[in-house]
C-alpha cells in the first residue's frame, strides 16, 4: 500500500464533501445568518454531527480495525463472527440511546446549550430540531461500522465519499425550502436524518462484497467482542478529543448571543484541513500499522510512523499559516453575504485565527493516537485526552467572562498542543516511537516551503485587499484564485525539494 496515494483517494472525496459542505454553509449563512434559528439548528445538529465525526472519521476504526484485522488474520470465518457480534450489539445500543434522547430531548438541549434556557423561543426550537435530527446518530454510526469493514480491506473511496450524501441532501433542502417558502431550519433538520438513511444504504451495498451482515442477539459474548467494546469508549473519547473540545465549546458559547454560530462557521473552515491532514492520513495508515504490529514487523511500523507524521505536517503546516494570515479574507469570501453581517465576519474570523494556531496539533493528535491504537491500547490515549479536555474546560471557564467566546478556540488550540507533547513524551519513554533522521530533514524542508508560501500569500492579500473586502460581490472568486496560486507555489517548492515523490510513501 502507498500511504500518499491512499490518502489522496480519501482526501479527494473528503475534499468534495467539504466543498459541498461549504456551499451548504454559505446558503445557511445567507438565509439564516447568526439568527436564533441558525443557533437552534446548529445546536440540534451539533450533537449527532459530533457523533458522526467521532464514529465516522477514524475513531470507531481505531478500535474496530485492529480487532477485526486480528480476527481476519486467523481466518475469514472468525472475522465474520466477530463483525456480526459487533454489529448486533451496536444496533441494540444505538436504538436504546436514540430512544432515550428522544424522550429526554429538553434535558439534552439544556446540557449542550444551557445558555438557551434564558430564551424560551430559541430553547424550544432547539428541542424540536434535536428530536428531528437525533435519529441521524443511529444511521451514521452503523455507516461507520460498514466503513470500518471497507477500510480494513484497504477500500477507502466509498467511506470517504459517503458524507457527500449529507451535504447534497442539505443543499437541496435549503433550495426547496426557499422556493416553496418553507421553514428552512426545520427542513434542514429533517434532511439530516434522511441523509443518514441514504448513506447507510449506500455503504451496506458497497461493503456487501466483503461482508454480508447477519444480525444475532445473544447475551453470551466471546472474549474478542468483550475486549472490543471495553476499548471502544476510550477510543471514541481519545481519538475524538478535538470534536469533544468543540462540543464543550458549544456548551460554553451558548451563553453569548451568536457565539454558537460564529464557532460553527469557523469550525467548518479549519475542519477541511483536519479531514485531510489528520483524518485521511490516520484512517489509511491504521490498517497497515495494525497489520504490521500483528506480524511484528518493526521496520514497517517505523516506516509507517515516519511517513504518517511527515505527510500530516506536509498538509497541516501551510494550512495553519494560511488560516492565521488570511482568516478574515477567508471568512469574508466564504460567508460574507446576505444575513451574514460584517460584524459576523469579524467575530468568525477572530475565532478561525485562533483555531489556526491549533491545526497542526489537531492533525498530529490523531496520528500519534494511532501508534497506541494499532497496539490495541486505548487506555493511554484516553487518559491523555481526558486531561486535554479538562484543561480546555478549565481555561475556557476561567477566562470566558473576561475574554468572551474567543477563549474557546484559544483554549482548544492550547490544550491540544499540550496533548501532542504528552503523546510524544510517553511514546518516547515507552520506546513506541521509531523516528528517523530523514523525518527531521524533511520537516525543515516543509517549514521552508511553508514560509515561501506564506510570504507570497501576505503580499498577494495586500495587493488584492480591495477585491476581498466585505462590500465586493466577487470576493470569493479572488479568494479561490489566491488560494490556488499560493497552493501551487507551495506544492512546487515541495516537489523541487523532493517531498512529493510517490515512492517515498510506500508502507513496505
Amino acid at each position: 500500500m502507498n500511504l500518499l496515494s491512499s490518502a489522496s483517494i480519501f482526501s479527494f472525496f473528503t475534499l468534495i464533501s467539504r466543498i459541498l459542505g461549504y456551499l451548504r454553509d454559505i446558503l445557511i449563512a445567507v438565509f439564516l445568518g447568526a439568527s436564533i434559528f441558525a443557533d437552534a439548528f446548529f445546536v440540534a445538529f451539533r450533537l449527532p454531527n459530533t457523533f458522526r465525526r467521532l464514529f465516522a472519521e477514524g475513531t470507531f476504526n481505531a478500535a474496530f480495525i485492529p480487532s477485526y484485522t486480528s480476527a481476519n488474520i486467523k481466518n475469514k470465518k472468525t472475522g465474520k463472527i466477530f463483525a456480526d457480534s459487533v454489529l448486533s450489539i451496536l444496533l441494540f445500543i444505538l436504538v436504546f440511546l436514540v430512544t432515550i434522547a428522544e424522550i429526554f430531548a429538553p434535558y439534552l438541549v439544556y446540557l449542550i446549550a444551557p445558555g438557551f434556557a434564558a430564551d424560551n423561543i430559541k430553547f424550544n426550537l432547539a428541542i424540536e430540531f434535536t428530536r428531528i435530527t437525533f435519529p441521524f446518530l443511529l444511521f451514521v454510526s452503523l455507516s461507520s461500522f460498514f466503513s470500518g469493514i471497507l477500510n480494513s480491506n484497504n477500500k477507502f473511496a466509498a467511506a470517504a465519499a459517503a458524507p457527500i450524501i449529507l451535504n447534497i441532501v442539505l443543499i437541496f433542502s435549503i433550495i426547496i425550502s426557499y422556493f416553496y417558502n418553507l421553514e428552512i431550519a426545520k427542513q434542514l433538520s429533517f434532511a439530516v436524518t434522511i441523509s443518514g438513511i441514504i448513506q447507510l444504504i449506500f455503504l451496506i451495498y458497497v461493503a456487501f462484497e466483503f461482508y454480508k451482515p447477519n444480525i444475532k442477539f445473544s447475551l453470551t459474548l466471546n472474549n474478542k467482542v468483550k475486549f472490543f467494546f471495553k476499548k471502544l469508549l476510550p477510543s471514541i473519547f481519545s481519538s475524538g478529543v478535538t470534536q469533544i473540545n468543540i462540543l464543550v465549546g458549544t456548551i460554553i458559547a451558548s451563553f453569548q448571543t451568536g457565539a454558537v454560530s460564529y464557532l460553527y462557521y469557523a469550525d467548518r473552515v479549519y475542519q477541511i484541513n483536519l479531514a485531510i491532514a489528520g483524518i485521511a492520513v490516520g484512517t489509511v495508515s491504521l490498517p497497515a500499522l495494525s497489520k504490521a504490529f500483528q506480524k511484528k514487523n518493526l521496520a514497517k511500523v517505523s516506516n509507517i510512523q515516519n511517513k504518517s507524521i511527515e505527510l500530516s505536517l506536509l498538509l497541516s503546516i501551510p494550512a495553519s499559516l494560511g488560516l492565521i494570515f488570511a482568516s478574515e479574507e477567508i471568512v469574508n469570501g466564504l460567508f460574507g453575504y446576505g444575513s451574514f453581517t460584517q460584524n459576523d465576519v469579524i467575530m468568525t474570523s477572530d475565532a478561525l485565527n485562533f483555531f489556526g494556531y491549533g491545526v497542526i496539533a489537531f492533525a498530529l493528535v490523531k496520528i500519534l493516537a494511532n501508534f497506541f491504537f494499532a497496539r490495541d491500547n486505548t487506555k493511554i490515549p484516553f487518559y491523555i485526552s481526558s486531561f486535554v479536555v479538562f484543561l480546555n474546560v478549565f481555561i475556557s471557564l476561567l477566562y470566558f467572562k473576561k475574554i468572551g467566546f474567543l477563549i474557546i478556540p484559544i483554549a482548544t488550540s492550547f490544550s491540544t498542543w499540550v496533548g501532542v507533547f504528552i503523546f510524544l513524551f510517553i511514546l518516547y519513554k515507552r520506546k513506541f516511537l521509531f523516528l528517523k533522521k530523514k523525518l527531521f530533514n524533511n520537516i525543515i524542508k516543509i517549514v521552508f516551503s511553508s514560509i515561501i508560501m506564506s510570504s507570497v500569500l501576505i503580499y498577494t492579500l495586500e495587493i488584492f485587499s480591495h477585491k476581498l473586502s466585505y462590500a465586493y460581490s466577487y470576493k470569493s472568486i479572488y479568494l479561490l484564485i489566491i488560494i490556488g496560486f499560493v497552493g501551487i507555489i507551495y506544492l512546487l517548492s515541495c516537489y523541487l525539494l523532493g517531498l512529493l515523490k510517490i515512492k517515498n510513501y510506500r508502507t513496505i
